[in-house]
């Protein structure tokens, strides 16, 4: 029989905010270690915390775009365990009443559209850092990290297979950056995933789960997931069974290893953590929060679909981040041109320079203003699409607006039927074996005459016209 792979995510968003959770110290990542850790975040006898109100509002604004509700009264817990990176040997979480609860969001997947389940996003601290590459024999200890706000996002076990967990966590990582709550670099721990994996036969009930810990890259989750999941298989099969646990993974041996036996909430006792009221929330302030939401990109893809008639797959490409969506308006409304045509550009070409130079789209050489200027060229005839990428790949390079660099280059597009209509004449006379093989059903012959007058006219020629007099003659 087929085994199913049921994953859920919970996933760490570090909160973009200047200073941490409970205290004044900074957030600013890559200073130098433990010059950013105060007070209260070494937790020397006597000092409280005091709540960040910036990193409430940035729940209350995921709780939003995810439909969730907004607890009016939550309540701050301590989670207690004992690790060098954890001076308190407790972490101020969430646990009972959490501030955000039952939200949702829908992820793109092979068989269609389908809508993740998120059961609850906590706010909490994070702990330091422990340091091991740089001591022979020892370990150092940085808590910078001790104290900054993360909101900790988890997902029903709604996820079958790595592809759906990777399809959310992209889905996810892109909304966290649109709505302005974290900036979403992984490689910073930023934004940073622990799946919980188990597997079991279509119908029974939910296998054993294994979490592996601090995935901190989509191309990483997918290959941990889908080797955990032979893991288990594989052990079941044999005759074994499942221990709950918590595994690493090793993206240099693709495999996960064990690191600890997976504990559960009473192995924590909670409780409600003496130092920090009970978080109330006002409806007022929910309201106040919900009119600064942009719109957002599930909403946005849905109108570019219906607003601009482009399909799906093009929409959800300019929706993967807000400056791309942001760039995509702007370059519709500097062009004047069809929205299609400036998806494909937008989707092709840009895309391809940004990738092939390591940019975002913020950095693009070639701003939605410029593009726009180009694409308007092409839409009222002045140069070719083929052309155009030519005048493009100047304008990456800083040779100035396409105007210029049409004008300087002499790349106009040749659109006198007179011009045209004497070429191809000149055409069909130096290439009579090819006449005589389009008129005899060969088509192909067509698309080389077509090729014979752009070349005599290095391209400049209008592709329209050269085929309406190219079949004109011929029909002849």
């Amino acid at each position: 029989m087929t085994w199913e792979i049921v994953v859920g995510l919970e996933t760490h968003t570090q909160l973009l905010t200047e200073s941490k959770i409970f205290s004044g110290a900074s957030t600013a990542f890559g200073a130098a270690p433990n010059t950013q850790a105060s007070a209260v975040d070494i937790a020397l006898p006597g000092v409280l915390p005091v709540l960040n109100a910036k990193a409430v509002e940035f729940a209350i604004r995921l709780g939003l775009a995810i439909g969730a509700t907004i607890a009016p009264r939550s309540v701050f817990a301590r989670k207690n365990y004992f690790y060098p990176d954890l001076p308190k040997g407790y972490q101020i979480s969430q646990y009972e009443l959490p501030v955000v609860q039952n939200g949702s969001l829908k992820i793109a997947t092979e068989g269609g559209e389908k809508t993740i389940r998120i059961l609850r996003a906590h706010l909490e601290e994070d702990a330091g850092k422990s340091l091991h590459e740089d001591f022979k024999g020892m370990s150092g200890i940085d808590l910078n990290r001790a104290g900054t706000p993360l909101l900790e996002i988890v997902t029903e076990p709604d996820m079958r297979g790595a592809k759906e967990a990777v399809a959310y966590a992209r889905a996810l990582h892109t909304l966290v950056r649109w709505i302005g709550i974290c900036d979403g670099n992984m490689q910073e721990g930023s934004f940073r995933c622990d799946a919980n994996v188990s597997v079991r036969r279509p119908g029974e009930p939910l296998g054993t789960r294994c979490e592996i810990k601090n995935l901190n890259s989509f191309r990483f989750m997918e290959q941990a997931i889908e080797y955990e999941a032979r893991r288990q298989v594989e052990l079941i099969e044999d005759g074994g069974k499942v221990v709950q646990e918590t595994r690493l993974y090793d993206p240099d041996r693709n495999e996960t290893r064990s690191m600890r036996s997976k504990e559960d909430a009473q192995d924590y006792r909670y409780f409600p953590d003496p130092d920090l009221l009970p978080l109330v929330i006002a409806a007022a302030e929910v309201e106040r929060v919900r009119a600064t939401l942009p719109e957002l990109p599930q909403a946005k893809k849905e109108r570019f679909v219906g607003q601009f008639g482009l399909t799906p797959y093009d929409a959800e490409l300019l929706t993967g981040a807000r400056e791309s969506a942001d760039y995509f308006e702007s370059l519709v409304r500097e062009s004047g041109a069809e929205a299609k045509l400036c998806a494909n550009w937008q989707n092709g070409e840009l895309a391809a320079a940004l990738n092939r130079d390591g940019l975002e789209i913020a950095r693009s050489p070639v701003p939605a203003p410029s593009l726009g200027a180009l694409v308007k060229r092409i839409a009222d005839g002045t140069i070719s699409g083929k052309i155009a990428k030519e005048v493009f790949e100047a304008m990456w390079r800083g040779e100035g607006s396409p105007d210029a660099i049409i004008e300087a280059r002499g790349l106009k597009q040749i659109s006198d039927s007179g011009a045209i209509e004497k070429l191809v004449d000149e055409v069909l006379a130096a290439n009579a074996k090819q006449v005589e093989d389009y008129r005899a059903g060969k088509e192909k012959a067509f698309n080389s005459l077509v090729g014979q007058v752009m070349k005599a006219t290095k391209g400049k020629a209008n592709p329209g016209q050269v085929n309406e007099i190219l079949k004109k003659k011929l029909a002849g």
